[in-house]
C-alpha cells in the first residue's frame, strides 16, 4: 500500500466519498478508506481529487481521515479451494469472517479468498527444463472430485528452473522459473477484465438443464446466454436454483445478486444436502456461491456479477464447463443506477445511466465455448442464465430490453401460470431460443429425429390450443366439435404433465432427455390413437382419456427403476383409446 499525509478524505456521500492527494492514482484502483481500512474502488479522477465508491457500510467516516492506495484493481484469488466456497461481492469469505468477527460482517474486516492454511498435494506436469507459456498446465491437484489444474497465470512465460511436488498451499511456490519468478498454486485476477483464450468456437453442443421445459421447447447451447425474466412470484429463483443443482455443467457459479438473505440461507442448507443425480457426489462440491444480499452494502452488487464471471472463466480455462447464475441483473444494474446518480452522471430512460445497456453486453459476451490459452490442449464454456426482476412485470422496462438484446434465449415467465402452479411457468408464446436449431441437430444424432420433429409437434399442438380456447371462451368447450375437444384436452396434458415439472418431487425436479423424450413420444401417439378413434366413428366422451392421462402423470413421477412398468401401462391404455 501507498500512503502520503496529504491523502486525506474531503467529502463523504453515502457509499461514496472524496479523498485529495491522488493524483497519481488509477481508475478502478483499490483503496482503504477512513481508520478502519473500508474497502473502495477509485470511480473517477480530476486533478488531484478521486471519487472513491466504498464496498462496505460507511456508518462512522469522517473527513481528514486517511486513505491508502492498493496500487491494484479489484482482483480475485482464484485456485483451489474455491469449490464449496461462500464469499461475498468483493471476494471475502464469509464463513472465516464469522470466525473472525462473528455473524455480523464488521466494516473493514477482511481475509484471504483461499485458506492460506490448507495444504495440497501437488502433481507436477513439468520438469526443469521445459519451456511453459501462458495457459500451459503446470501440474494438477485433487479436489473433491475435481482434478484442479495449476495454470502458468495469462502474461507469463519462461523455462523451468526448479519444481516442488508433494504437499503445499495456495502461496507456497510450485514451480519456479529462469529468471527468479516464482509460481503459486493461485494466482490473482482482476475481476472487469476478461480473461484471455485461443480462440472461440460455434455454440452446437447442448447445455441440459434437467428442466423438459427448457430443453424440450427453449434450449440453450453450451456457452450461451439465457434471460429469465419475470414478476414477483413468477419462480425466478426457484428456477435458478434447480438448474443450480441439475444442470450438466462441471462448476456452477451461482451469484446472489441482492437477493433475501433468508433465500440464501436456504439455498446454503439444501445444497449441503444434494447429490447430483449424474455423479452421486454432493452439489456442493462443484458449486461457488457469491453472495451480496440485500442486506448487505449496495455497492458490492455491481462487482459481485464480474467477481462470479472471473471465477466461470478461471474454471473454463481448465477445461471445465462453467455455468453462472446470477440471480439478479436487475439489482446489479439498480446498483449502476446509485452509483450514476452519485456521481451525478447523465441518467437515461427510468434514471438508469446511458451505458447500461453497453454494460450488459459486456457482461454476456465473457460467456462462451472456447479453445484455452496454452498447452495440453483443452476446451471449456461459460454458460450465462441471469434472471431478471421487471416492475410490475413489464418486459419493455430498459434492464430486460438491454439483456435481450445480447442473449440467445428468451425464457419469459408468466404470473398467470405461476398462480396456478404452473412449473417451470414459463409461457411458450413469448420465450424463444436461438440455439434451437443447432443444438436439435446435436440432440437428434443423441436420441433420433423424433426429438426435433416432435418439439415441431407440441408447438402445432399448442398453438392450435391457443387459438380454440379464444373459441371455447365464447360459446363454451361443449359447444366444439370433439376433434377441438381432444385438441384443448391433449394440450392441457402436454402443458401440465409433459412440460410441468415439480421442483421438490426427488423423482421430477431432474429430468433426463431420455426421459422427456418417453414421454412426447407417449403424449402423441396418445393424441394420434385419439384421432384415429374420432375418424372411426368414436364421440369424445367415449374415448377414456383420464386413465391415460393419469398413467402419464404416473410415468412421469415414477422412479428410473420403475418407468418401464409405467410406460407399458401408458401403452396399454393409449391402445384401448385408439380401439375406442
Amino acid at each position: 500500500m501507498t500512503a502520503s499525509s496529504s491523502t486525506k478524505l474531503s467529502r463523504v456521500v453515502g457509499a461514496l466519498a472524496e479523498a485529495t492527494g491522488m493524483k497519481d492514482a488509477t481508475l478502478n484502483e483499490l483503496v482503504r478508506v477512513g481508520d478502519r481500512g473500508l474497502l473502495g474502488e477509485v470511480l473517477r479522477i480530476t486533478g488531484d481529487r478521486a471519487t472513491i465508491q466504498i464496498f462496505e457500510e460507511t456508518m462512522g467516516l469522517s473527513i481528514e481521515q486517511p486513505v491508502l492506495r492498493e496500487g491494484l484493481p479489484l482482483a480475485i484469488e482464484l485456485g483451489p479451494g474455491l469449490l464449496g466456497s461462500v464469499i461475498d461481492g468483493i471476494g471475502r469469505p464469509l464463513g472465516r469472517i464469522a470466525e473472525l468477527a462473528g455473524d455480523t460482517i464488521v466494516p473493514g474486516a477482511g481475509a484471504p479468498t483461499l485458506d492460506p492454511k490448507r495444504r495440497w498435494s501437488f502433481e507436477p506436469a513439468v520438469a526443469a527444463g521445459a519451456p511453459v507459456r501462458e495457459g500451459d498446465v503446470l501440474g494438477t491437484v485433487k479436489e473433491g472430485e475435481l482434478e484442479h489444474r495449476v495454470l502458468v497465470p495469462p502474461g507469463l512465460r519462461g523455462v523451468v528452473a526448479k519444481v516442488w511436488a508433494g504437499e503445499r498451499t495456495t502461496e507456497e511456490p510450485v514451480v519456479e522459473l529462469e529468471g527468479g519468478v516464482t509460481l503459486q498454486l493461485s494466482h490473482r485476477w482482476p475481476v472487469r477484465r476478461p480473461r484471455p483464450f485461443a480462440r472461440r468456437h460455434d455454440l452446437t453442443r447442448p447445455f441440459l438443464t434437467g428442466q423438459r421445459i427448457f430443453d424440450f421447447l427453449f434450449p440453450v447451447a453450451e456457452g450461451g446466454t439465457v434471460v429469465v425474466p419475470g414478476g414477483f412470484g413468477t419462480g425466478k429463483t426457484v428456477i435458478e436454483q434447480s438448474l443450480a443443482k441439475y444442470a450438466e455443467a462441471d462448476v456452477v457459479v451461482y451469484i446472489g445478486c441482492g437477493e433475501r438473505g433468508n433465500e440464501m440461507a436456504e439455498v446454503l442448507h439444501e445444497f449441503a444436502a444434494l447429490k447430483d443425480p449424474r455423479t452421486g457426489r454432493a452439489v456442493l462440491d462443484r458449486t461457488v456461491l457469491v453472495v451480496n444480499t440485500s442486506n448487505m452494502p449496495v455497492a458490492a452488487r455491481e462487482s459481485s456479477v464480474y467477481l462470479g464471471l472471473t471465477i466461470a472463466e478461471y474454471f473454463r480455462d481448465q477445461g471445465y464447463r462453467a455455468a453462472v447464475m446470477a440471480d439478479s441483473l436487475s439489482r446489479w444494474a439498480e446498483a449502476l443506477r446509485e452509483i450514476g446518480s452519485r456521481l451525478q452522471e447523465m441518467p437515461g430512460e427510468e434514471g438508469y445511466p446511458t451505458y447500461l445497456a453497453s454494460r450488459a453486453a459486456k457482461l454476456h459476451e465473457r460467456a462462451g465455448r472456447v479453445t484455452a490459452l496454452g498447452s495440453p490442449p483443452r476446451e471449456g464454456s461459460v454458460t450465462l442464465i441471469s434472471a431478471v426482476s421487471p416492475p410490475g412485470g413489464d418486459f419493455s422496462e430498459p434492464v430486460t430490453q438491454a439483456c435481450l438484446r445480447v442473449a440467445g434465449s428468451l425464457w419469459a415467465l408468466d404470473p398467470a401460470l405461476a398462480h396456478q402452479r404452473q412449473f417451470p411457468a414459463v409461457d411458450w408464446r413469448t420465450s424463444y431460443s436461438l440455439y434451437a436449431g443447432m443444438v436439435g441437430q446435436a440432440l437428434d444424432q443423441r436420441l433420433g429425429e423424433d426429438w426435433s420433429k416432435g418439439r415441431t409437434a407440441i408447438f402445432e399442438l399448442l398453438q392450435s390450443d391457443e387459438r380454440l380456447r379464444e373459441v371455447a371462451s365464447v360459446i363454451g368447450p361443449d359447444a366444439l366439435e370433439d376433434r377441438d375437444r381432444l385438441v384443448l384436452e391433449l394440450a392441457a396434458i402436454a402443458r401440465e404433465v409433459v412440460l410441468g415439472q415439480s421442483a421438490y418431487d426427488p423423482n421430477d425436479a431432474y429430468c433426463p432427455p431420455e426421459k422427456t423424450q418417453r414421454l412426447v413420444r407417449a403424449a402423441l401417439q396418445l393424441y394420434a390413437a385419439a384421432r384415429a378413434a374420432l375418424e372411426k366413428g368414436a364421440t369424445f366422451s367415449s374415448l377414456e382419456l383420464p386413465p391415460a392421462r393419469r398413467a402419464l402423470a404416473a410415468m412421469r413421477d415414477a422412479p428410473a427403476a420403475e418407468l418401464d412398468a409405467k410406460a407399458a401401462e401408458v401403452e396399454r391404455l393409449i391402445a384401448r383409446v385408439g380401439a375406442a
